[in-house]
Formats: C-alpha cells, structure tokens, sequence
C-alpha cells in the first residue's frame, strides 16, 4: 500500500491499472484524428540505392502504393460481394491509414458495426469490412509501437464479446473468433518485427557511439605515447640549457653582476620548467610503462629497421635524396616511427609486398614517402585497423606537417608527409628578432623608471 498527498492509500493493482488506462487512451484516444501523414520509405538500403534517380523517387513512395493496392483488393472485394455503396464504404479508413492511422482504425470499427447491422449473412464483420478491418489494424500497428497494437486487440475482443453474447442475430455466420486469431497472428508478427527493427537501431546506435569512443581513446593513447617519447628530447635540451647558464659566466673574466644574475635567472627558469615537464608525465604515464634504457631512435638508426624488416619478411628498399643533414630530434623521432608504423602495417595488412622508403632532404624540411605493393597472399583481419595512421597523423600535426595515407592504383598503399624545419637562416633571423624585442623592451623599462623617478 502506498500514501498520496491526500492521505488515501493506493494498493499496486490500482496503480497498475491507472497506468493501463493512462496508456490507453495516450494510444487510442488522444489526438486519434491527428494529421500524420506517412513517410517516405528510406533509399539508402542496399537495392534501392543502386536505383537510377527518378526510380528511387518512385520508390520511396512503396508503402503509400501498397496502401493503395489494399485498398483496391477491399474495393473488389465489396464489388464481388454484392457491389452495394454500403460495401464499398470500406475502402474509406483503409486509404484514412495514409493521413490518419489511429483515427482509420476508429473509423473501420463504425463501419463494421454499421454494415453488419446492415448485412444479412456475417456478423459482426461483412467480407469486406473483415479485410478493410485487418487491413487497417496491421497499417496502424506498423506505423505506432507494440503497446498500440496490443490496445487494438483488445478492443477488438472487446467489440467481437459483446456483439457475439449480445448482439449476434439469429442466422448469422461469426467472424469474430476468426478475425481475433487472424488479427493475433498478423499483430503478434508486425510486432516482432518492429521491435527487431528498433534493436537493430538500438545496437546500430551504441556501435557508432563505441566507435566514436574508441577513437578518441585511441587518439588519446597515441598522444600519450607521443609526449612520452618526445620527454627525453625535451629534457635533454632544457638540461643543457640550465647545464650552460650555470657554467656560462666562469667563462667571462670579470662578469658584471646583471649578466650573472641573468645567467642565474635562465638556470632557475630551465630547472624549473624540466621539473613540470617530468610532473606532466608522470600524469600521462600508466601504471606498466617503463622508460626505455637507450636513447629515442632517429633517422641514422633506419638502416637497422629495416634490416629488421627484412628478416620479417618484407623486401624495402630505401631512397635518400638530397643533402643529409642533422634535423631536430622531435623530427627525427617523428620521422622514424612514421617508416617505422608504415613498414609494420605493410607486414600486417599487405603479406608478400614489397615497399619503398623515400626520404628527400630539401630546404624547407623533410619529406618521407613509404608505398607498398598490393598484398599477394591472404590478409586477415586486424582488430587496431587505423591506429597507427592515427598516431603517425598526430606526430605530423604536432610538427605542423602534412600527410596523406591512400591506398595506390595498384592495390598497395602509399603514406606521404612533409614536416617543416626552420633553416639556420630563419633561425637567426627569429633570434635577431627576439633580440630586438628584448632589447625595446628593456629601453621600454627604463624609460618607465625614469618618468617614475621624474614624478617622484
């Protein structure tokens, strides 16, 4: 028993039986003659899309020509039937399903009451108000949900038990144990149906969305993966950093005490920044993960890749063109685990090709360029396809780099990227211009200072 805000209890069958008829009329009576016109059918399953343009116009509008012919089929039924205007009445709520489907329904039940007061042979149901009914109650359970289609049977054994012990006329043939088994079969089977169809959304849905999902995680550990690899480059630059701003002024004989301070200044800074940098990944780190022993590989390491990669069974060759010269070490790095991923996914999704490495030294940076023939053996399926694309796009972007990863008109594949490297000449040319900055706003200062001791 349970409490109201009134005070009165409510047993659970009342409640239960509140929530059936609170059902019943959200599904049969509220807003029954609502203008709800029926949609188009979809034309993206795989024949209609294969249709030339007008045909697949033509058939989006399958549900509304089967209505159609329904409703000619109750049509030659009346007409075969005696052919009176009564008979022919039928056809109205089956063509009502298309604008107006629970109000059909409503309309099919009075003209069945009406032509079999009005008959003489069936009750309650005349040969064409028999297929008109079942007609409509199989449109309106297909266009609503479950529920209202068992609502429907129900008020249709509600109508066929009160016009069977009540109202059956002497003499007359019942159709209403009939159109109840009928009825059930077809409801029960356009039920099934739909709740199949509504799963298959339901697990449609949630596959997008673990899709999506498993694609931000990945994104995630290839960014994670990255940031640990390029720690070791950061931390040994901004070692050598504090290293020379520590033994920098015992260089100089005699140092004035502002260069010392500076000096010292910079030590702090580069100390501190390396402490941060080591917090950071500590967040990013997982629980398993252990710092490599020997240093991040680069480009001069290639060789014995791919002599890996060879004994792996892949045939590389390797093109350098251009002249070689020492890159950044976050491009290097980059650089070699972007031959290094696309190497690994020829092994795996490409058996028996060969590949070609190519790596153009050229002014404005480094291009690489790794394509491998189509697989001549059987590929078998890799639950990871595209994380490793996905990890080599993330080294590009974070070097804002260009990359393109397409398969080939032969049937292999081709992974092409360019990353930038600033030139010593633009390097002087950005330090020039940090110094000139400094330098204004050093002058900046001390202008402030004087006019602050001017005011003073």
């Amino acid at each position: 028993m349970t409490e109201t805000d009134t005070g009165k209890t409510r047993s659970p069958e009342f409640r239960l039986a509140a929530g059936a008829l609170g059902s019943l009329r959200q599904d049969l009576f509220h807003d029954a003659f609502a203008y709800r016109p029926l949609a188009p059918l979809r034309t993206d399953g795989p024949i209609t899309r294969r249709l030339p343009g007008r045909i697949r116009e033509y058939a989006s509008r399958t549900p509304h020509a089967v209505i159609v012919v329904a409703a000619l089929l109750v049509l030659f039924i009346g007409f075969a039937d005696g052919g009176s205007l009564f008979r022919l009445l039928p056809v109205v709520p089956v063509l009502l399903t298309l604008t107006r489907p629970v109000g059909a329904w409503w309309v099919a039940l009075a003209l069945s009451a009406a032509l079999s007061v009005t008959g003489y042979r069936d009750w309650p149901w005349e040969p064409s108000a028999f297929a008109a009914y079942l007609i409509v109650m199989t449109v309106v359970a297909a266009r609503t949900r479950p529920r209202t289609a068992a609502w429907l049977w129900v008020m249709t054994a509600a109508y066929v038990l009160l016009s069977e012990v009540f109202l059956t006329p002497y003499g007359y043939r019942s159709t209403g144990v009939p159109m109840l088994f009928v009825s059930a079969l077809v409801l029960l089977t356009v039920s099934l149906l739909q709740v199949r169809r509504e799963a298959r959304q339901e697990v449609a849905v949630q596959q997008s969305v673990t899709a999506v999902e498993r694609d931000r995680r990945t994104l995630l550990e290839e960014r994670t993966t990255i940031a640990r690899e390029l720690h070791d480059v950061v931390a040994h630059h901004m070692s050598v950093v504090a290293i020379q701003a520590e033994a920098a002024p015992y260089r100089v004989k005699n140092p004035p005490p502002e260069l010392e301070q500076a000096f010292v200044t910079i030590r702090e800074n580069a100390v501190a920044a390396l402490t941060e940098l080591r917090r950071v990944l500590g967040v990013v780190r997982a629980e398993d993960y252990q710092a490599p022993d020997a240093p991040q590989p680069t480009l001069a390491d290639l060789d014995g890749l791919l002599g890996n990669v060879g004994d792996a069974g892949l045939t590389v060759r390797k093109t350098v063109t251009g002249a070689v010269r020492e890159l950044p070490q976050g491009v290097e790095l980059s650089a070699y685990r972007i031959v290094q991923e696309a190497l690994s996914n020829a092994l795996r999704h490409a058996p028996g090709s060969t590949a070609s490495v190519e790596i153009a030294y050229v002014l404005g940076g480094l291009g690489l360029r790794i394509v491998n023939t189509a697989p001549q053996g059987p590929v078998k399926p890799s639950p990871g396809a595209g994380h490793g694309i996905t990890g080599m796009r993330e080294r590009v972007t974070m070097l804002n780099g260009e990359m393109t990863a397409d398969p080939a008109e032969d049937g292999g594949y081709e992974v092409a990227a360019f990353i930038p490297v600033a030139t010593d000449r633009d390097e002087a040319r950005d330090g020039a211009r940090d110094r000139d900055n400094a330098r204004d706003r050093g002058r900046d200062g001390k202008q402030a200072v004087g006019r602050d001791g001017e005011a003073a």
